[in-house]
């Protein structure tokens, strides 16, 4: 095979050419020459304008294990993408070679098992749409563009952590190619070691290809929106509600700026309000009963709560444009007294971002009862997930929007000292570390000598070779 000289810092490499690359490939190869191909090296967030070599859409396992075995020949970087939504930007390169697997989508759903083989291209929405038309569910997080490789890989917290804990914890094997260009099969007997790394220790480890998950039956459930003031005397009196909620009822609040939604009158638009999202997955006259309790906190400026298909808590996104930019954090906290609660709103009614919000998650539940050590998720015992964000369109703004997101998380900061790894922006490897606490790290560092011993896959939140 010939190969293409480039010139790229710190060093030169070579590279097969586009036409070698073409041949290789039973998926599409976009140059950048391809009409497709700045739409194709686009990813979710704002601010992140790299320019690979190329972008393989790879059609199999095949491919994936052909691209590996290019990476590791002759060296260029190599990103992996399956919804493209890393913060950090993990999900393309400059001047290497992404693998993009969204053209890998096959599902296989066994009635009688109740368990789903799909393919690690598909997103959080195509598949809970896909499952849900047979009355099915797996939990995934709250973003239905998300994809599913990058987000199972790092734990997977959303509608339905407590009832059936994070997506790892319903993630029965999986496929993935490691290093060396093999393809392996993963679970509880088959490379326990490998299975044990990749429920939670992200991308490290090699390219997944398909997951086996767990199916739950779930007709209905009583979900949505709710729209309320926030005030800390509110903002104490929801978490409490949630925490002490049965294990059927996650939520995820965000105490932010009311936007100008159509339905919040003009009056409230500005108003740091809670919004929150809602899912009983039980019966629903529980439900519902359950969510008066949440209602009771103060006069709803918008009620959207109602019996529904768990599908409709990922409806289609909004066009293809939207690309935020933000400084953001996250972390875990121990509670949320009125004197924390004060904090958060004094810290959002502080920033001059577009728009500043404090997400929080209540966890406990099914989540807790997994042991802290069966999983490379180490944060079964924590409390409240916490993201804080401040979106902004001004690049010059950056500096600014960071000092105050740094600012107000060491404010808030308590004795819970961790962070999840899929929520972790651009940070240095002290941060990485916090996401994988006690014994977690080391062990990952042998599992990744073991099977990416020259780290190949370093695009991500990166746990070196020990």
């Amino acid at each position: 095979m010939t190969t293409k000289k480039r010139t790229t810092s710190p060093k030169t490499i070579a590279t097969p050419t586009i036409l070698e690359l073409r041949a290789l490939f039973n998926g599409k190869v976009i140059a950048p020459d391809d009409p497709r191909y700045e739409g194709a090296r686009a990813v979710f967030y704002g601010g992140i304008n790299r320019k690979p070599f190329a972008i393989v859409r790879v059609a199999d396992a095949g491919d994936v294990s052909r691209l590996v075995s290019l990476a590791r020949d002759f060296g260029f970087e190599l990103a992996v993408r399956s919804g493209g939504h890393s913060t950090a930007g993990h999900s393309t390169s400059e001047g290497g070679i992404v693998l993009d697997l969204s053209d890998m989508k096959k599902l296989e759903i066994n009635h009688e098992e109740q368990t789903a083989w799909v393919e690690a291209g598909m997103t959080a929405g195509e598949y809970t749409m896909a499952v849900g038309e047979h009355g099915f569910v797996t939990g995934f997080g709250d973003t239905g563009t998300v994809g599913l490789g990058g987000l199972t890989l790092g734990g997977g917290v959303g509608f339905l952590v407590r009832k059936y804990g994070l997506t790892i914890d319903n993630l029965l094997a999986a496929e993935i190619v490691t290093a060396d260009g093999q393809l392996l099969h993963v679970d509880d007997r088959s490379h326990p070691d490998l299975f044990w790394a990749i429920r939670g220790g992200g991308g490290n480890f090699g390219v997944t290809t398909r997951f086996k998950f767990k199916l739950h039956k779930l007709e209905k459930v009583y979900g949505g929106m709710l729209f309320l003031p926030a005030t800390p005397d509110t903002i104490v009196s929801f978490l409490a509600e949630a925490d002490s909620a049965p294990d059927e009822l996650s939520t995820i609040l965000n105490i932010m700026p009311a936007p100008p939604m159509p339905f919040l009158s003009e009056d409230v638009h500005g108003k740091i309000i809670m919004m929150a999202m809602m899912v009983y997955a039980g019966d629903v006259e529980v439900g519902e009963q359950v969510m008066s309790k949440f209602r009771a906190i103060a006069t709803p400026y918008a009620d959207m709560l109602r019996p529904m298909a768990y599908s409709e808590m990922f409806p289609p996104e909004e066009g293809g444009d939207y690309h935020p930019v933000a400084a953001g954090r996250t972390m875990f906290i121990d509670r949320v007294d009125r004197s924390v609660a004060e904090l958060m709103m004094d810290r959002l009614q502080s920033s001059t971002a577009m728009m500043a919000v404090t997400q929080l998650r209540v966890l406990g539940g099914a989540m807790t009862r997994v042991p802290v050590d069966a999983t490379a998720f180490a944060h079964r015992e924590s409390k409240i997930m916490v993201n804080l964000a401040a979106l902004y369109n001004n690049p010059e703004e950056k500096d600014h929007h960071e000092a105050w997101v740094t600012q107000y998380e060491s404010d808030l900061r308590q004795s819970d000292k961790g962070a999840y790894v899929n929520f972790l922006g651009a940070v240095d490897q002290a941060q990485v570390r916090a996401a994988f606490p006690g014994s977690a790290w080391k062990r990952l560092g042998e599992i990744k000598k073991k099977y990416d011993p020259t780290n190949l896959f370093r695009l991500n939140q990166n746990i070196p070779p020990k």
